[in-house]
């Protein structure tokens, strides 16, 4: 049985400030620790740490899964599904650019779930989901 916990995660960032600024003003991610080369965040309960890298280029690779474009890599969290509706509102009246637009997946099927994608200002592709019944995450 797994049991859920937090990760650790950091990231490449070819612009520290435009970064920092993205992650606590549009996705209101509590700052932590930082310097000068990288910042941390409460990334929704989970620890991403934004280390500069000047040759930073985010990738621009699409995997095809139920007729979208879903960017590869990408990472993100599962957040509880009316906390889902709630922050997807407040990304669209922020004027966030889509990759993917919040949808419903699997509509009254195992795994029924939300998910949108979205780039941070340095090319890092993000997922976020929810699932209806939390128990089902990982269902097949």
């Amino acid at each position: 049985m797994y049991t859920l916990s937090p990760f650790h995660l950091a990231i490449p960032v070819d612009d520290l400030a435009r970064c920092v600024e993205f992650y606590e003003t549009v996705l209101g991610c509590s700052p932590g620790r930082s310097s000068e080369q990288w910042a941390d965040y409460n990334f929704f309960g989970h620890q991403l740490v934004l280390h500069y890298d000047p040759t930073h280029i985010g990738k621009k690779h699409y995997n095809e899964v139920d007729g979208k474009s879903v960017p590869v890599p990408h990472f993100g969290v599962v957040l509880p599904w009316q906390q889902f509706d709630d922050f997807a509102n407040q990304l669209t009246q922020k004027g966030m650019s889509f990759v993917i637009e919040p949808y419903l997946r699997f509509e009254g099927l195992p795994g029924e779930q939300k998910t949108m994608f979205f780039y941070d200002p340095a090319g890092n592709a993000l997922e976020f989901k929810a699932f209806k019944h939390l128990d089902q995450l990982f269902a097949t």
